[in-house]
């Protein structure tokens, strides 16, 4: 059974979703409406191509014109295009091989980056707006305990380390940690500032 045209609406609907219905990233997609992006990942047999207009995008496995980029990398690999600072350290460690123009990769990496992840909006479509709005409060209140709980074990895990062990981690990778931390703050207040304008209504 092939899968590819399941994939390829799947995924130009996320996109569409994520992409093309805030105004607010009119600006950013400009940038990109004319442009092929092509993506070959290992996993698959046929490429992923997004082809960039200015009211939406389209995903087609079939393309037979030119495309403006060629990102060749792994669905592991995919999700950190979503960080623009990531780029240049995935092309440097082979994660990631780019072939024609590097800035259609980097203005579709800031777009990524500009949209807003809202889980409720995902899932409304599916089990409607009460039901997402309360499984996302559900999802944030969980997040909450887990990374209180990191929080705590993370004090802990220290000072054995550090104190018994003596094997504490390097400062690169205490400044990387914090800034994961960081990010997955910021994604958390966004989120918390979805849910409550979803509330409002």
């Amino acid at each position: 059974m092939n899968l590819t045209p399941l994939i390829t609406a799947g995924l130009e609907t996320a996109l569409n979703r994520m992409l093309y219905r805030d105004r607010g990233l009119k600006a950013a997609r400009q940038r990109l409406t004319g442009k092929v992006l092509t993506l070959r990942l290992s996993e698959f047999s046929h490429p992923l191509v997004l082809v960039f207009s200015e009211q939406q995008l389209d995903v087609v496995a079939d393309w037979q014109d030119t495309s403006d980029c060629t990102v060749i990398t792994s669905l592991k690999t995919l999700p950190k295009l979503r960080d623009r600072q990531q780029l240049t350290p995935l092309i440097r460690s082979g994660e990631l091989q780019v072939e024609g123009d590097l800035q259609v990769v980097q203005q579709f990496s800031a777009l990524m980056d500009l949209a807003e992840l809202d889980p409720a909006e995902y899932l409304a479509p599916w089990v409607g707006d009460i039901a997402a709005q309360g499984i996302s409060q559900g999802a944030q209140r969980v997040f909450r305990r887990i990374k209180g709980e990191v929080g705590r074990r993370q004090d802990y895990l220290g000072q054995a380390l550090t104190e018994e062990w003596r094997v504490a981690p390097g400062s690169l990778e205490l400044a990387w940690f914090s800034e994961e931390v960081d990010a997955m703050e910021r994604s958390l207040e966004a989120l918390n500032a979805r849910l409550a304008q979803l509330e409002a209504k």
